[in-house]
């Protein structure tokens, strides 16, 4: 089954190193025949989050925020690349899902974290769990937590060295996790 998957980024800085984990995701998602789609946090660029999408009247709210909350609804699961910033998330991720609430309701999401550290962003992977968890979505059991960020994947997302051996070992685990539960949580949609 062809799912409809996004991949959420967020970092804002110069160099974004986890910009190569998320080219990865899309890559070997796409490979398995979803549509998938890269929502780079940083390129849609909503504002400092002051009013959310459910507080503007319908049709009222600006473009970017229309247009993200329907890609939001119409997907069938998420994949978060989730950096790690002094123990915590990365804000620019973490702004763009405030955004919204019930969009994001009744589908999975799988979660990728990432630092420069060999920790792999863990702890922040364990605050987005919660997170998502409260936002509405299944966070699905498997992750994964890479290290040294630039030392595991290259420029081009590919992967390198024995962190990016381990990825790719893991990966195939952890998509097939995100899309059973993907296909679930689709099937009863439809029902509904």
């Amino acid at each position: 089954m062809s799912l409809s998957l996004l991949v959420f980024y967020g970092s804002y800085r110069e160099n974004r190193a986890g910009i190569r984990l998320a080219d990865y995701a899309v890559g070997q998602l796409s490979a398995r025949g979803h549509a998938v789609e890269l929502i780079d946090a940083k390129a849609v660029g909503l504002p400092m989050l002051d009013k959310r999408y459910m507080d503007y009247p319908a049709g009222e709210a600006p473009e970017a925020m229309e247009t993200l909350a329907g890609k939001i609804r119409a997907a069938d699961g998420f994949l978060f690349v989730a950096g790690e910033y002094n123990w915590g998330m990365q804000p620019g991720l973490k702004n763009l899902t405030d955004h919204y609430l019930d969009e994001w309701a009744g589908r999975p999401a799988g979660l990728l974290s990432y630092s420069a550290g060999r920790l792999g962003g863990a702890r922040s992977n364990s605050a987005w769990h919660a997170t998502l968890t409260e936002m509405g979505m299944v966070v699905i059991p498997s992750t994964i937590a890479v290290g040294g960020i630039t030392q595991s994947l290259d420029e081009h997302g590919q992967p390198i060295g024995d962190g990016g051996a381990a990825l790719e070992r893991g990966f195939p685990g952890f998509a097939s996790a995100l899309t059973w539960w993907a296909e679930a949580a689709k099937a009863r949609r439809e029902r509904d």
